[in-house]
């Protein structure tokens, strides 16, 4: 009888012990949701504007015709009105607001005169700067991993962030060469691109 009552007790203690491990190993919490200039979490499917943080770092972000389809993601050269909104898509499944460092793709609201997506996408390496330009298209696998960016909040500021490429919830055992925005001065023209300068921005859901 005490050898059956202490065998129970040890299933239970073991039992105990995997719940345990199990639960310390879940996230207490989903991250911090990312943050419009209004104070609001951004939507997924709703369109926003991505502003520079610093307005002499020119203008809202939009397509850039660098040389011909597909298109650059960069910026006006002066802050203003103009610009184009883009739309979050998160990756995980059933996900309705953009959540720090959570991977999601960005697609321009806009119609351009190419046969490719408005969407984000690492491209070539620039061969003056080194730095991976970031253009538009997209691939046509869900798990290509070079469409889909994350965003992180800046060490500075209120709602202020770095748009980053790292996409490890696509592919949690890839190592990537990991990088964050910033812009490209190109001949009068502003792009987008990694490895290089960072660019804080602001996001501004559109009216």
């Amino acid at each position: 009888m005490n050898s059956f009552m202490r065998l129970i007790g040890s299933l239970s203690f073991m039992i105990w012990l995997i719940l345990a491990i199990s639960a310390a190993a879940q996230p207490s919490s989903s991250p911090a949701p990312v943050l419009d200039s209004a104070g609001s979490p951004l939507e997924a499917g709703v369109e926003y504007y991505i502003n520079p943080a610093i307005t002499d770092n020119g203008g809202r972000f939009t397509l850039i015709n660098r040389n011909g389809c597909p298109f650059n993601v960069g910026q006006e050269n002066v802050s203003g009105l103009e610009g184009l909104p883009v739309i979050f898509t998160p990756f995980l499944e059933g996900e309705t607001v953009i959540r720090e460092d959570r991977d999601f793709k960005i697609v321009f609201s806009a119609a351009t005169i190419c046969v490719q997506s408005t969407a984000w996408k690492v491209g070539e390496t620039d061969a003056a700067s080194g730095r991976r330009l970031i253009v538009t298209g997209e691939s046509q696998s869900k798990l290509a991993t070079d469409n889909y960016f994350r965003i992180v909040k800046a060490q500075v500021g209120d709602n202020i962030y770095n748009i980053s490429w790292c996409p490890t919830d696509v592919c949690p055992t890839c190592k990537f060469n990991c990088g964050t925005a910033g812009g490209l001065d190109e001949n009068g023209k502003i792009l987008l691109a990694l490895d290089g300068n960072v660019l804080p921005v602001t996001f501004e859901r559109r009216a």
